[in-house]
């Protein structure tokens, strides 16, 4: 059964998750924890979600992303998205969120 995995790193201001596995309703619980635990931390300037090492994506783990994008933008932090494989990105496009949230191809880009 894959199941959902994530390692938080960071380098000053920026923090990054990066995902693994399957953001479906059993794991989404535990990352969101790990989203709010740094948008909370006042010294953090971006939070960067790296989706490139999922394998799947439902709508429970787009709510979070949506979520988490609303809580950083009204803290006033920077909330990206490293693009995940295209099975996980078609959730953003056809819900139209691939419009509204700061995607990226890859962590060289925040550079």
């Amino acid at each position: 059964m894959p199941t959902l995995d994530f390692q938080t790193t960071r380098n000053g201001t920026v923090a990054v998750i990066a995902a693994t596995g399957e953001l479906d309703l059993s794991g989404a619980a535990v990352l969101e924890a790990e989203l709010e635990r740094l948008t909370d931390d006042p010294e953090l300037g971006t939070l960067v979600l790296d989706l490139s090492g999922l394998e799947f994506m439902d709508s429970s783990g787009l709510r979070l992303v949506v979520l988490a994008d609303m809580r950083a933008r009204e803290a006033g932090r920077r909330f990206a998205l490293v693009r995940g494989p295209e099975t996980v990105h078609r959730v953003f496009e056809i819900t139209r969120m691939s419009d509204r949230l700061d995607f990226v191809d890859s962590l060289e880009e925040l550079a």
